[in-house]
């Protein structure tokens, strides 16, 4: 539940707001894509922690369906490189709209030091000049090319996992879905950052939210239309995974949700259904952050404190997996 007031905002988040507020930036559904992409790269650097050193960290291109589509390969810094360890691919938020492999490098950095694994980060087409489904294919394709090349990653294909914050978690629910289908590589995890998993926007959290969010009700509608041009899409459970008919055999999960945010409910609602179906999952809620809190680091202290305990859960959780299959005869 959104509270209009700001009572319960962390005192740190408060104050970024106030600064926002003050810097009287035009909100996103105002600007052109092109503008908002720009708005939002010149955020990061103020915005978000560093993400520190990684073993080592590679650009690669592969055969997507649209096209070359760029990968970013991490090694935790922890990592020996000989290692086979477990892979996480990550999708970056940013309403299918603006984000890239820059937005989240610092994230995927801290990810892969914190976990102790390998992260690939995928560059997925963005909306409006690529709509529903590019963004999902190409991860797909992604996920795809990972298990096959395995081998040559030093990962192990029997311990993936996906995730991805708001737009990324939304699209991290759909593989995992489709993954459960036996459409995808099997998954052992799927971390979901305060996802966005109903686009028909019906819960009550679109209704009731603070002025001045950094993600409002009006600014998740000017997304959805990007992406989703074609309003009888947003009933497909593949853009609305909440609107999946069964969520039972999918894999376990974390699903993060910040109480300022219109995407509050329905990631509760997920969470709720999951558990509901005999998935493992844990459901972490803040009523006292807002949608981006990873991202706020420098702003906000507590983003990095929340961020490593996701982490940390995800290396946990990958790690569980691949010492489980490989005690299995």
């Amino acid at each position: 539940m959104n509270h209009d007031d700001g009572k319960t905002l962390d005192p740190h988040a408060r104050q970024l707001l106030a600064l926002a507020r003050r810097a009287g930036h035009p909100p996103l559904q105002a600007l052109t894509p092109e503008k908002a992409r720009a708005a939002y790269a010149a955020s990061w650097e103020p915005m978000q922690s560093p993400g520190g050193e990684v073993a080592s960290v590679q650009d690669i291109t592969i055969d997507g369906p649209g096209g070359a589509l760029a990968l970013r390969v991490y090694r935790g810094k922890g990592v020996d490189p000989r290692a086979m360890v477990p892979c996480l691919l990550y999708l970056h938020g940013g309403g299918w709209v603006i984000g890239n492999l820059e937005s989240h490098d610092r994230l995927c950095r801290r990810l892969a030091n914190v976990a102790n694994l390998c992260v690939v980060a995928v560059d997925y087409r963005l909306a409006p000049e690529h709509p529903f489904p590019a963004a999902l294919d190409d991860g797909a394709a992604a996920l795809n090319w990972v298990f096959e090349h395995a081998a040559e990653l030093v990962v192990d294909a029997n311990a993936l996992g996906v995730g991805g914050d708001s737009a990324g978690g939304n699209l991290a629910a759909s593989l995992a879905l489709l993954a459960r289908d036996g459409l995808l590589p099997a998954l052992a995890y799927q971390v979901l950052i305060y996802p966005a998993l109903d686009l028909t926007a019906a819960s009550a959290s679109y209704q009731s939210e603070m002025a001045d969010l950094p993600l409002s009700a009006q600014t998740m509608h000017y997304f959805i239309g990007h992406y989703l041009p074609n309003a009888k899409d947003r009933l497909d459970w593949r853009a609305s995974p909440l609107l999946a008919h069964n969520l039972a055999g999918v894999a376990p999960a974390l699903v993060m949700t910040v109480a300022h945010d219109p995407l509050c409910d329905e990631g509760r609602a997920y969470a709720q259904r999951l558990d509901a179906a005999g998935v493992r999952v844990t459901a972490l809620h803040f009523n006292d952050h807002m949608h981006g809190l990873l991202g706020q680091g420098r702003m906000v202290p507590a983003a990095d404190v929340i961020g490593d305990f996701v982490f940390r859960t995800v290396g946990y959780e990958l790690y569980r997996a691949a010492a489980r299959r490989a005690d299995s005869p």
